[in-house]
């Protein structure tokens, strides 16, 4: 048996020669394409979904025990560090450092990125405008929870375009400093995280005070100071503040999942699976919205999502609306081409938000 193992050993160990031989040929492709490119950017959503999703494909079409998600996260580092040769990348954040919009930031980009946490989702826009970041990681909506209004309202302003998205499943965990969950007084947590573990809560902490704060990194680090405290937070939270978990998976749907939203100054090409996000109003006359969704139904493009929200940035009067819409396909496409060509003939306000590959999962 001893034997046996030797030989698959060494067998590994040559397949690892062969995978550092193909990965550092990779790289000098990477930076010869770095090279050709110049000044343009490194990061091309649309190429790096385009790998993804044939690896993906890859995976699902060939036996092996290798699943897609093990698949993916390797591709993902093998990316980020090619496009590292070619271009140092700063994405800024909502922090702390141990929010899940830093796992959305390695989820998109891998660990060859410098990542900026910054506090507030103001400053997270304010950085990548005034390019102190190349790009930005904003939550856009949860599934439990809806939509992140702050972010919709900067969007209605911002000179940036969305130019990618990450779709990540929400896992909230309880951790303190001591290992008791009978001792728990009091719990810290974002907003929306104390509204995604209600059912948890009720079941298992119905006495103990439960405290917003601005993110869950915050809460694990107030968890860290005080006795007889808990954080609601995702798992590397945890490791982060140096907190026992106390419980797994406390969110009260199990598919809990946040989308967020990349943010730029480039304008992806099409890649065949792609999302269009734009703002509009409609006037304050029966059967306005109606119309304008018009020419979308009659144009076959599908709506995928559509928010209403009070239009703070540019209010001219009182219960002044706009509305938020994604649409399947790009821009460039000719029947999503058309279609907005109709509308900005119709709607007294409309901005297209950006054009990007839609999440690869």
């Amino acid at each position: 048996m001893g034997e046996d193992i030797d030989k698959l050993r060494s067998e590994i160990d040559g397949l690892d020669a062969e995978l550092l031989e193909l990965l550092q040929r990779r790289a000098r492709l990477a930076q010869r394409i770095g090279e050709l490119k110049g000044a343009a950017p490194a990061y091309r959503p649309e190429r790096e979904s385009q790998i993804l999703r044939r690896v993906a494909a890859g995976v699902a079409g060939a036996a092996g025990p290798l699943g897609a998600e093990a698949a993916l996260r390797v591709f993902r580092e093998v990316i980020s560090a090619c496009r590292g040769l070619e271009q140092a990348l700063r994405v800024a954040y909502l922090g702390p450092e141990g929010t899940f919009s830093e796992q959305a930031v390695r989820r998109q980009f891998g660990g060859g990125v410098e990542a900026l946490p910054v506090l507030g989702i103001d400053e997270v826009f304010r950085r990548c405008e005034s390019g102190a970041a190349q790009f930005a990681v904003v939550p856009a909506e949860n599934s439990t929870e809806g939509a992140v209004g702050r972010t919709l309202d900067l969007l209605l302003v911002t000179p940036l375009r969305i130019c990618g998205e990450v779709e990540l499943q929400v896992q909230q965990c309880l951790m303190a400093r001591a290992g008791d969950l009978g001792g728990v007084r009091r719990v810290y947590s974002h907003a929306q995280s104390l509204a995604q573990c209600h059912g948890w809560l009720n079941l298992n902490l119905p006495g103990a005070e439960r405290v917003p704060v601005a993110s869950n990194a915050e809460a694990a680090q107030r968890a860290g100071g005080e006795e007889g405290t808990a954080a609601i937070a995702g798992e590397p939270a945890a490791e982060r503040y140096g907190l026992k978990l106390l419980a797994r998976a406390i969110e009260d749907d199990p598919n809990n999942t946040t989308r967020f939203l990349v943010l730029g100054q480039i304008d992806p090409a099409p890649t065949g699976r792609d999302r269009t996000s734009l703002v509009m109003s409609a006037e304050n006359k029966p059967g306005a919205v109606h119309a304008l969704l018009t020419p979308l139904a009659r144009g076959g493009v599908s709506m995928t999502r559509i928010e209403s929200r009070p239009a703070r940035a540019m209010r001219s009067a009182l219960w002044e609306y706009v509305f938020f819409i994604d649409l399947e396909g790009h821009q460039q496409d000719a029947r999503v081409a058309a279609a907005l060509e109709e509308l900005r003939s119709k709607a007294p306000f409309l901005k297209v938000l950006g054009s990007y590959p839609a999440a690869v999962a």
